[in-house]
């Protein structure tokens, strides 16, 4: 890890577009400062092309996915593929958290999987909980709880006010995915 300083916990949620985005324009403004950023991404198994951009960012960014190909669907009791590999995800996370790997981490959809019953809010709070003060945390994801958001330094709600999908416009390639 770098001289960081002291380091703060966001969180980037509510019903708008822009949450991983937010996240991965803070991993780029890292970037251009020599910080290392590590996402863990909870719930995504696709590809995206921030995939291919952390390519290009070598030793800078590192992206590692913990879903499957399939879109994650909302089931009671929930897949328990599904489970495991978000289990697997907060034990990276604890990993990266407690060999200080880096200067931004951010978990991207954490939020989302606790509220598909992935993960606990009592274990998204422990990470927040173990951070080293030097390292910066980002959770993204829908379903912010007043817990987490009492837990964070910094919230930011994305709010839909338009969207052009209610126009069925696709996923575009280097804009949404």
């Amino acid at each position: 890890m770098s001289d960081l300083g002291k380091g703060y916990v966001h969180i980037y949620t509510g019903d708008g577009k822009g949450k991983t985005t937010a996240a991965l324009g803070l991993a780029l403004r890292g970037a251009g400062c020599g910080l290392r950023t590590i996402v863990i991404q909870f719930m995504k198994g696709r590809h995206y092309s921030e995939l291919d951009a952390a390519k290009m960012l070598e030793g800078l960014l590192v992206i590692e996915q913990h879903g499957s190909q399939e879109f994650c669907r909302l089931t009671n009791p929930p897949d328990p593929g599904d489970v495991k590999r978000a289990h697997h995800a907060l034990e990276r996370i604890h990993e990266i958290v407690s060999s200080c790997s880096c200067d931004i981490l951010i978990a991207d959809e954490v939020i989302v999987s606790m509220m598909f019953h992935l993960v606990t809010e009592d274990e998204i709070l422990d990470i927040i909980h173990a951070r080293p003060d030097g390292m910066e945390l980002v959770l993204t994801g829908r379903g912010a709880t007043p817990a987490l958001m009492d837990a964070a330094d910094l919230v930011t709600e994305m709010k839909e006010v338009k969207h052009y999908y209610a126009r069925d416009v696709q996923a575009r390639k280097g804009i949404e995915n």
